[in-house]
């Protein structure tokens, strides 16, 4: 099955590659036509007439017009053809657009000079032809090349996998090809190299570099049984890895799938964009004919009406507004991904600048999600503070709870030697007992010490959102260890950015109300629900857009399922691992509240962005149209065709980089 996967993977890459390399070929293809006619276009210049009176000289022989007419020829078939192509295509989709502009243009100007050229009394404008087909295909070429630098992060995320692995198979290790990797292989990882594939780490510990996957800048130290991602960059240690996903399966075959998946949604935005296109296509050959009829009507000679149809249709391509929203789209997501934030639902995304309300799962979200000792102390003058913790510690090294994890955990990183214990054994319900070099020690609860009517020391007790363990030593109390699910230390920073834009911050939880209600004053939320269970959650969406908000709730995926799918936009928060959030329109890949600040943020950014490029491409064309159609022709100004190409070509340049610059929106 896995093998089956990826080679399906295998194929999704070489699908998106392909694409990739078409789209090169295209823009080599736009290049080369380019320069050939830029090449022809010079005699052109030279030979044109009005080019010769513009610039006082004079430069006829013999034949001159039919040479004019062989290299415009040349130009039009060769440097145009993309453009008739396009007409083509367009009329046979029933979506006249920008090519049908073009080649209508390049078109009457063409038939027109080359009827000249054989008799007819009139102007020649073969070198507004050939500056004009110039000047498209740069543009074209420069639109293209923008629009791969966009997708160019896919492929990044495609290249990012090593084309092979070591697998360990007794004693030898052996090179295989990453698509014969199986799940439960195991594979060693050299120092420096990519990780090949999803596992977990059996032997050797070493520093990973998971930046380009979760948007975490610093290495992260990962040792025995913890989890590493492919596509991640081994640091100084060996690593022994059991593979656990491979393929289809990967995270990193989630990130491209999501990233793919939201280049190709289009969101209700880009219909807008797409429509507006279409108008002006329509207002184009409006505008143009009735330019050629009321110039004509006028009076004036039927080349000089003709010209300006020409410069009028022209300027009306609508080039800008064809990349404005498509390219702000491809970037937002593929930075998007770079920064921990998977855009499953593209709608969503751009949507997250109405949030008024955002409603938190406590757990791993605002809190760390583990048990972290918060403070421990002796309070008999027989032992230190480290001393009390580490003879602790030796009750605990061989269970699972939460409270004994979270014990060790602090010992380690104390870096003290956690003694060995015998004759175990667990006071039901109200902890452990054992001997340890030569004393017997209980860790028990505040229940055990009632029981006992042993007094509890005042200062024990510090914050409701505490749990508190005492230690007996010999029969007397030698101390206590409060524990806590630690508030994570960016939650008060992204809270503070979220009520500076407006939005509610309130949290959901299974927790007791005491220790809601001590997180939710520590941070100063704006509500909290305790004591909830998951299908309760999705009422308290229900109950809060009932009241009109705009609501996002944040949970871990899995239990919160029914309330993201619920919510305006649903924010999975997943251990990099578990992108199967299906019903999360968005997914952090770090559980960092401050990444939902800078999704709303950046959701914003985009979307002004987007904006910003319609309303720049459709405020270029309504003042570019009439000054080629010549409504100043009496005050001396008539914008000229090669002049509107020009402006043209500028305006599409702007919107592109206009796109380009929510990068740096990012990186702020």
């Amino acid at each position: 099955m896995d093998h089956k996967n990826h080679t399906m993977q295998h194929q999704g890459h070489q699908h998106a590659g392909g694409h990739q390399d078409h789209h090169r070929m295209m823009i080599e293809d736009f290049k080369k036509r380019f320069w050939v006619s830029v090449v022809l276009s010079l005699p052109v210049l030279v030979i044109s007439p009005m080019i010769q009176s513009f610039l006082g000289f004079e430069l006829s022989f013999e034949g001159n017009f039919y040479v004019l007419f062989v290299l415009s020829t040349l130009i039009f078939f060769y440097g145009g053809w993309p453009f008739i192509i396009g007409l083509r295509d367009e009329l046979k989709g029933g979506a006249p657009g920008m090519m049908t502009l073009i080649a209508v243009a390049i078109t009457v100007a063409y038939v027109y000079s080359s009827a000249v050229v054989f008799g007819l009394e009139g102007k020649m404008f073969f070198w507004e032809l050939a500056t004009l087909i110039d000047i498209m295909l740069v543009g074209h070429w420069i639109e293209m090349k923008s629009v791969l630098g966009a997708s160019r992060a896919l492929e990044l995320l495609v290249s990012m996998m090593p084309s092979e692995a070591h697998r360990v198979a007794g004693d030898t290790v052996e090179d295989i090809k990453l698509e014969d990797l199986a799940k439960g292989d195991t594979i060693l990882i050299k120092p420096g190299e990519k990780v090949p594939a999803d596992g977990i780490i059996i032997e050797g510990e070493s520093y990973l570099n998971e930046s380009m996957l979760t948007g975490e800048s610093k290495p992260v130290k990962k040792k025995f049984e913890d989890m590493v991602i492919g596509g991640s960059i081994n640091g100084n240690g060996s690593l022994t890895v059991k593979v656990e996903h491979t393929g289809e399966d990967s995270y990193l075959n989630k990130v491209i799938t999501l990233v793919q998946e939201a280049q190709k949604a289009k969101s209700k935005t880009q219909h807008l964009a797409d429509r507006a296109a279409k108008w002006l296509t329509y207002i184009a050959l409006t505008a143009g004919i009735g330019t050629l009829i009321v110039w004509l009507a006028l009076g004036f000679e039927f080349v000089y009406a003709l010209e300006r149809m020409v410069t009028v249709m022209v300027i009306s391509c609508p080039h800008a507004l064809g990349l404005a929203i498509p390219l702000v789209v491809a970037i937002s997501t593929a930075i998007s991904a770079q920064n921990g934030l998977l855009i499953r639902n593209r709608t969503a995304f751009e949507n997250s600048r109405k949030i008024t309300t955002l409603l938190f799962d406590k757990t791993g979200t605002l809190t760390q999600g583990d048990f972290g000792v918060t403070r421990y102390k002796s309070v008999s003058g027989s032992i230190s503070d480290d001393e009390l913790i580490r003879l602790a510690s030796a009750l605990e090294q061989s269970s699972e709870h939460p409270i004994a994890v979270g014990i060790i955990n602090k010992v380690k990183t104390l870096n003290l030697n956690v003694p060995k214990g015998a004759n175990f054994n667990a006071i039901t319900g109200k902890g452990v007992e054992a001997n340890v070099e030569g004393k017997e020690i209980k860790v028990v609860s505040p229940g055990y010490l009632k029981d006992n009517n042993t007094s509890v020391p005042e200062e024990a007790y510090s914050s409701e959102a505490e749990t508190v363990v005492f230690v007996i030593i010999d029969g007397q109390l030698a101390g206590y260890i409060a524990l806590s699910d630690e508030i994570r230390p960016e939650s008060a920073g992204a809270i503070k950015t979220f009520k500076s834009n407006n939005i509610k911050v309130m949290m959901a939880t299974g927790d007791n109300e005491k220790t809601a209600k001590a997180v939710s004053e520590t941070l100063k939320l704006d509500g909290y629900f305790s004591e909830v269970l998951p299908h309760q959650k999705v009422e308290i969406v229900k109950d809060l857009q009932a009241k009109g908000e705009f609501v996002a709730m944040t949970g871990d995926g899995v239990n919160d399922a029914p309330a993201l799918a619920q919510a305006d936009v649903g924010i999975a928060v997943g251990s990099g691992t578990d992108v199967a959030a299906e019903t999360a329109d968005i997914i952090l890949v770090n559980s960092n509240p401050k990444d939902i600040a800078n999704l709303i943020m950046f959701g914003r950014a985009t979307y002004n962005k987007m904006i910003q490029n319609l309303i720049w491409a459709t405020a270029y064309n309504a003042f570019a149209i009439p000054l080629a159609a010549g409504v100043l022709y009496n005050a001396g100004f008539v914008l000229g065709p090669a002049v509107g190409a020009v402006f043209m070509s500028m305006s599409t340049i702007i919107v592109a980089i206009n796109a380009q610059l929510l990068k740096k929106k990012m990186a702020n």
